[in-house]
Parts: C-alpha cells; sequence; structure tokens
C-alpha cells in the first residue's frame, strides 16, 4: 500500500507556503517600486529583479549542501528555516519605509540604503528556501514524492492567493490608477506576519530529526530506489546514463523558468504598458492562473504517479507553450482584462502545476537520502540561472523591440524545453514497484 501522510505533508508545506507568499510580493511589488519611486528603466529594473537570483546561485546550493551535514537537536533543515524567516521578516519591513522616504524626498543614499536592505534580504532568503524545500524529501519516501510535492506546491500556492487577495483588496484600480505614490507597508507587515505565523506552526507541529531517521531506515530496506551507485568509499557516484540524464533535465528545468519566469516577473508591468490595466487586473490574472494550478495540484500528482513523470512535465510544457502564445494574441490589442484570458491564465495554472510537480522528484530521485539538500542545490541552480538571464533579457527586448515580445519569447524557451526533456531517461516515478510498498504504512503515523 502506497499511503501518504497527508496532514504531515501539509504541515512541511508551510515552510514552502511561507517562501512562496513573500517571492509573490516580491515579483509584484519590487519592479513597480524600482520604477515608478525610483525611475529605473526596464534594463537596470531587470538587473535589480535578477540579483536574488545571482545571490541564489551560491546561496542555494551552497546552504542546501550544508543543512546536509547539520546535525542538532532541531534537525538539519530546520535551525536554517527559523534564521531566515526571522531575518527576512525584519528586513523586509524596512523596504516600504525606504520607498515612501524616496518618494517624499529624493536623496541618493535613501537609494543605497534601499539596495542594501535589499540584498540583505534576498540573502536571508537565499539561506533557507534549499533546507526547507528538502525538508519534503527528508520525511517522504521516493516512490510517494510527486504526490508530496503536488501537496507542497499546493500550500506554495496557497501562499501565493493569499497575497495576491490581500493585494487586490488593499490595492484595486481605483486607488491605484492615478496615484503618483503608493504606501505598501500594510502589505509588507502582513506577509511578514504570514511568514512567521506559519513556521511557528510548522516548528510546533513537525519534528524533523524523528521523521527523517524514520525515512532513512525504510530506503536502507528497498535499495531498488537508489540510482546512485557507492564508488566503494562510502561515497555516491552517478553512473553515467544518470548523469545525462541529470544533466539534460536540469537544462529542461533552466528553459522552462527562463520563460515563465520572464512573464511573472514583467507581467505587472506589462500589463499597464500594454493594456492600461491597474495592479487589481494584474492580480486577478495571477490569481486565476495559481487557483488554476492549485485544484490541479493533487490530479496531478496522481496522473504522475500513474503515467509517470516525464510524460506528464512533457505535457504540461505543450500546454504551457501554447498558452503563452495565446497571450500574445489575446492581449496585442486589448485594453481590458477578458473572460477568455482568464481561462488562458487558468490552463498556464494546470500546466506549471503538471511541469513543477514533478521536476524537483525527479531530479531527487536520483540521490541518496544524505545528498538530498545537495540535489536540491542542483535544481536551484538550473532555475536561478534561467531567472538571472530571463529578467535582464526579456526587459531589454521589451524596451528595444516591443513589449509585446514578451509572450513570444516565453513560449520559444518553453518549447525548446521539450526538446531537451526528450533525452531525459532516469528520474521517473518508482510508483509501480509492488515490493515492500506495504512498509509505508508504517510512515503513516
Amino acid at each position: 500500500m502506497n499511503k501518504l501522510n497527508n496532514k504531515r505533508t501539509i504541515l512541511v508545506g508551510l515552510a514552502f507556503l511561507s517562501i512562496c507568499s513573500f517571492w509573490q510580493m516580491y515579483d509584484n511589488l519590487v519592479p513597480l517600486i524600482l520604477k515608478r519611486t525610483f525611475h529605473m528603466d526596464e534594463s537596470l529594473t531587470g538587473m535589480i529583479m535578477a540579483a536574488d537570483n545571482i545571490l541564489a546561485l551560491f546561496l542555494l546550493p551552497l546552504f542546501g549542501a550544508l543543512s546536509d551535514k547539520t546535525n542538532t537537536k532541531l534537525g538539519s533543515r530546520t535551525p536554517y528555516i527559523i534564521g531566515g524567516t526571522a531575518g527576512a521578516a525584519i528586513l523586509m519591513n524596512l523596504l516600504p519605509i525606504l520607498d515612501n522616504s524616496y518618494a517624499a524626498e529624493a536623496a541618493p543614499f535613501k537609494l543605497v540604503s534601499f539596495i542594501i536592505v535589499l540584498g540583505l534580504l534576498l540573502i536571508a532568503m537565499g539561506t533557507y528556501r534549499s533546507p526547507a524545500v528538502a525538508l519534503m524529501p527528508d520525511v517522504t519516501p521516493k516512490p510517494l514524492r510527486s504526490k508530496a510535492n503536488a501537496i507542497i506546491n499546493l500550500m506554495g500556492a496557497v501562499g501565493g492567493v493569499i497575497y495576491l487577495g490581500i493585494s487586490a483588496a488593499l490595492y484595486p484600480a481605483s486607488k491605484t490608477k492615478d496615484a503618483s505614490h503608493m504606501d505598501y507597508r500594510p502589505l509588507f507587515i502582513i506577509v511578514s506576519f504570514i511568514m512567521v505565523i506559519a513556521v511557528v506552526v510548522l516548528l510546533l507541529t513537525i519534528r524533523e530529526p524523528k521523521l527523517a531517521a524514520e525515512n532513512r531506515a525504510l530506503e536502507k530496506k528497498h535499495p531498488e530506489w537508489n540510482l546512485a551507485e557507492d564508488d566503494g568509499g562510502g561515497k555516491e557516484k552517478l553512473p553515467l546514463p544518470v548523469k545525462k540524464s541529470l544533466a539534460f533535465l536540469l537544462a529542461s528545468i533552466a528553459l522552462w523558468f527562463v520563460g515563465y519566469n520572464g512573464v511573472t516577473t514583467w507581467f505587472s508591468t506589462y500589463v499597464a504598458e500594454v493594456m492600461g490595466e491597474g495592479l487589481r487586473g494584474t492580480n486577478i490574472c495571477l490569481t486565476v492562473a495559481t487557483v488554476g494550478a492549485i485544484v490541479s495540484y493533487i490530479p496531478i500528482g496522481v496522473i504522475a504517479s500513474r503515467f509517470g513523470r516525464k510524460r506528464t512535465i512533457m505535457s504540461g510544457v505543450v500546454l504551457l507553450a501554447a498558452c503563452f502564445l495565446a497571450g500574445f494574441f489575446l492581449t496585442r490589442n486589448a485594453h481590458t482584462i477578458t473572460a477568455v484570458m482568464y481561462v488562458a491564465f487558468a490552463l498556464v495554472g494546470l500546466a506549471w502545476a503538471a511541469i513543477n510537480v514533478n521536476s524537483l522528484p525527479m531530479v531527487v530521485e536520483m540521490c541518496k537520502g544524505s545528498d538530498v539538500g545537495k540535489f536540491t542545490g542542483y535544481y536551484y541552480t538550473a532555475s536561478m540561472t534561467a531567472q538571472v538571464v530571463t529578467p535582464v533579457l526579456a526587459g531589454t527586448l521589451m524596451k528595444h523591440i516591443s513589449y509585446q515580445v514578451l509572450f513570444p519569447y516565453a513560449a520559444f524557451f518553453v518549447a525548446m524545453s521539450f526538446v531537451t526533456m526528450c533525452f531525459v531517461r532516469h528520474g521517473d516515478s518508482k510508483a509501480e514497484v509492488k515490493t515492500g510498498l506495504d512498509a509505508f504504512e508504517d510512515m503513516d503515523d
């Protein structure tokens, strides 16, 4: 019986809810602040928006690997989750204060202070993202990780929807349309409280050391789940075919993030410039996409268990590319958000769910439990490399060609990821393996 402890997985997902609520706000507000308060052009805004991803290239693999080697009474991942959340909650509330101060009276040192605080905030977030994500594989057997990751992503989507709902209520178009400057302090305060409360509940309900030890013991009983080989010295190494699959999978991850993150980074500015819509119109579209993902996560996890992770991902890639191409035609001459656009964004959510639920489990399927943090770091290295490039590249193309290049740009890179996924041969779901699955019952308490 392959039974997943849903309640425990939901509680583990609170860390991801905390992270996603922050990044939804960051992608939504920071480009607007940089452009409207500090009057930066698209290329410079894109460079600053790429800074978090540049830092992540170093921080996420580093802290993922460090957490693999950390051993405390709280566990390997929990100390990083506590420290990172606390630092981020304090620093993020300094940003709107500096934003408001600069808007009232511009001064170079205020801009410098904003950039410094933003950098420190990104470092704080970078210290715990990999450990937080690695917590799920730590406590979940390999064959069940697509289903578990569906729940984790569902929790992340809930965090995003909470932010989008609050921001849409606090900042409707009637309030933002003609305003020269907006005070975003309420949003930053609310999101920081969401982050802290989510992590406190996680700490009170999840005993990481006990659960991780149980999962390691179960994994030792089932060596057929492991693709890595012992080199004779107690260290793991991947066979060459698995290394090739990992390389193509990481390339695929980078490509679809180039397309997807290009849209999420620039969509609020795109809607304002091309369609004349305010923040409310942007947030409704993104909310529809997120809701589309939410209702898809659990079915996608089940589908992947039956038909395989790779097939599910490739179906999602085709749908996502088609939706972005449709986005170009739907928005090029439109002046308001239409019902058809809502349908397209709902399908974007479905497509992204199919991709996102299965990609991380495919990566960590290729390692043993002792390297989950390191392989989670590989996943984020690929995705963050893409997100370093795409804000600058997309912003520059939009500046020198047209804002309307955004959706064709995204569709092209997502389509390219279909090609690289064709060469991935390992990391697919092993849920069909029957031997020993009854042992999962032992973990469901």
